[in-house]
């Protein structure tokens, strides 16, 4: 899978040509969105997309659905490479997850606002809260959804600090979901990555 800096209909394999990769690669692509996935606390998981990530959900899309025409590819891009960062930031798909459907229920209730009160925090700087749900907003008067996308945006100065190696931790300062949680070392590094 050949990594462009953009998602276009060009740059993606042929049905045929990515089953051949998948095959060969899909453990690859599994190891690093484990790396790239961070629990805070018990119940919110935000999994860190890239470009690797995005590209890997748009090609098995296609597969299951079987899509090789030019409008129903171009659906795929749309939907999905907005989550790709592009230099300046970190994307995540955030899941609120509760196994017991009485408490999902009721937890999503509680935690209306939740997505809005996600931080990263780098060492030496103040919190960057998550701009949440650019394309649609997922949640209303009584409860709040069980997946989110949220995105994080720095300054330069935060950039370079991380690029250096700066400490970083997840937060949120939600009332009825306060949790922190330090970002390991390989995680951060494969975040820090993504930015320029």
């Amino acid at each position: 899978m050949q990594l462009t800096g953009k998602i276009t209909p060009e740059s993606l394999m042929t049905l045929e040509a990515y089953s051949k990769w998948r095959k060969a690669h899909k453990g690859e692509v599994i190891a690093h969105r484990k790396l790239r996935t961070v629990h805070l606390g018990e119940h919110i998981t935000l999994n860190f997309e890239s470009e690797l990530t995005m590209r890997y959900q748009i090609q098995e899309m296609l597969r299951i659905e079987k899509i090789f025409e030019e409008e129903g590819i171009q659906d795929e891009i749309e939907a999905y490479a907005p989550l790709v960062p592009d230099g300046t930031n970190w994307k995540a798909t955030m899941m609120i997850e509760y196994t017991d459907i009485n408490e999902r229920k009721r937890e999503l209730a509680r935690l209306i606002g939740v997505e809005d009160r996600l931080f990263i925090e780098v060492e030496g700087y103040q919190r960057v809260y998550a701009i949440a749900d650019e394309d649609l907003d997922r949640e209303n008067d009584e409860k709040t959804s069980a997946v989110h996308f949220v995105r994080f945006e720095f300054t330069p100065p935060m950039i370079a600090a991380l690029k250096a190696g700066a400490a970083a931790k997840l937060g949120c300062d939600h009332t009825h979901y306060p949790a922190h949680v330090q970002i390991g070392p390989e995680t951060l590094a494969s975040l820090a990555g993504d930015l320029r």
